[in-house]
């Protein structure tokens, strides 16, 4: 593109990480923060409007970065669309013409609408501290990998957790163990957060619409443009059916009669295409032989319940799939190794850490009379198989401790389990 014009909109977009703003911070800006000082490439991913952006400016702040002691890029304006790789290094001709500060920060928003990036970043790294944000996972795969493989510093991010949502609804939490009015306050908060979800613009906004729009962006940037026209269609339907059977098991081959594909690799490779773009994901039963984890049916699970909400078919019946998922991300979230165990009975969640299995959790709605039984039998069963003294049952509101022979099974709201994380 042309000089003046990549001039013109380098100076406008300087103007946004400028501007006074009072976003929620997150608790992902320690974590980032932590790693400046390796000096290497930090890549932040995650899906679309779950505010990497903010992070950026937030970031800069941190940093206590002045005008023209940073440079911001955001490869997602349209004025950018004619961006060539020959203007990688007019980027920088502009950092030396207009006086800003000698190896200042980089802020790249967006990259992946660009291309030619990684090589422009793999020469620039030793001079300038990187901060690159994307939407799509590809940016921690093959692209990245073959340029900046051990040299450089890959993190995810989330929409908001549930103390973020929090703290965007104002609401002070220090004393929440000891207030019952705090507590009563905030369990009313978990209620809408259960089915709004955390992506930040909803919760600030306080619009709902804004969900299904970003949705459709999600499904038709990331997801539908990477295969043929005639695909738009059956990738609508996959969409639909993943969003109505969040935390089921997942058929490939039933999945691929219902949107009428025959072809299983097809069905496996959009799949594929929705974890790369943050959006669903999948877990294996958990088996000791790697083989068998391959061939056993995956559970499907979505980055955020407010997507499920708007998406899902006749979903909201059901608010123990709600509270299932939202362990999940919180999981996560936590970078978890997340496997289902199913035997004679079932646990919804294990996880493990090295070798070994460190915990077992299960989670309902409600512990009651007609579940109360198969519930906590699904978690000793995988207690005893893993040789675990004590297991966790997340439900919505009860709070308690079962203890049975050598086992202690802690019962606990999923509202105080997130806090306490």
């Amino acid at each position: 593109m042309k000089r003046e014009n990549l001039y013109y909109v380098l100076f406008e977009q300087q103007k946004e990480l400028n501007e006074e703003n009072n976003f929620v911070d997150r608790e992902l800006t320690k974590k980032v923060l932590s790693f400046t000082h390796l000096k290497l490439p930090i890549v932040i991913t995650g899906i679309r409007r779950c505010g990497k952006s903010t992070l950026l400016y937030i970031i800069k702040n941190k940093l206590k970065l002045k005008e023209k002691e940073f440079i911001y890029v955001n490869f997602n304006d349209e004025r950018l669309v004619d961006f060539s790789i020959e203007d990688f290094q007019n980027i920088l001709d502009f950092i030396d013409e207009q006086g800003f500060k000698e190896n200042c920060p980089i802020f790249l928003d967006e990259i992946q609408e660009t291309k030619g990036w990684e090589k422009w970043i793999d020469r620039i790294k030793n001079k300038h501290q990187i901060f690159v944000t994307g939407s799509n996972s590809k940016l921690l795969s093959k692209e990245i990998s073959t340029i900046l493989t051990g040299r450089s510093i890959s993190i995810d991010m989330y929409p908001f957790s549930f103390r973020e949502f929090l703290e965007a609804k104002k609401i002070k939490i220090e004393n929440y163990k000891v207030d019952l009015k705090v507590q009563s306050q905030i369990r009313k908060e978990f209620s809408e957060f259960l089915s709004l979800g955390g992506i930040p613009k909803v919760i600030v906004d306080n619009d709902k619409r804004l969900l299904k729009e970003n949705y459709e962006n999600i499904l038709y940037r990331d997801i539908i443009k990477r295969f043929n026209k005639n695909m738009e269609k059956p990738i609508k339907e996959i969409s639909v059916y993943l969003s109505s059977n969040v935390s089921n098991e997942l058929s490939i081959r039933a999945l691929s009669k219902v949107i009428e594909i025959k072809n299983l690799a097809t069905v496996k490779s959009i799949l594929e295409t929705f974890e790369n773009a943050y959006l669903f994901f999948f877990i294996n039963k958990f088996d000791f032989s790697v083989k068998k984890q391959i061939q056993n049916p995956r559970k499907i699970y979505c980055i955020d319940n407010g997507f499920v909400t708007e998406i899902g078919f006749k979903f909201s019946e059901n608010k123990g799939k709600f509270l299932e998922n939202l362990v999940f991300i919180e999981l996560k979230r936590n970078q978890k190794e997340i496997y289902y165990f199913s035997e004679k009975r079932e646990c919804d969640f294990i996880v493990r850490n090295g070798t070994k299995i460190s915990e077992a959790i299960q989670v309902c709605f409600d512990l009651n009379d007609e579940n109360r039984e198969r519930e906590i039998n699904g978690l000793t069963e995988a207690m005893d198989k893993f040789k675990l003294k004590e297991g966790l049952i997340l439900t919505n509101g009860e709070d308690n401790v079962i203890n049975m022979e050598n086992k202690k099974i802690i019962v606990k709201p999923v509202w105080k389990w997130l806090l306490e994380k």
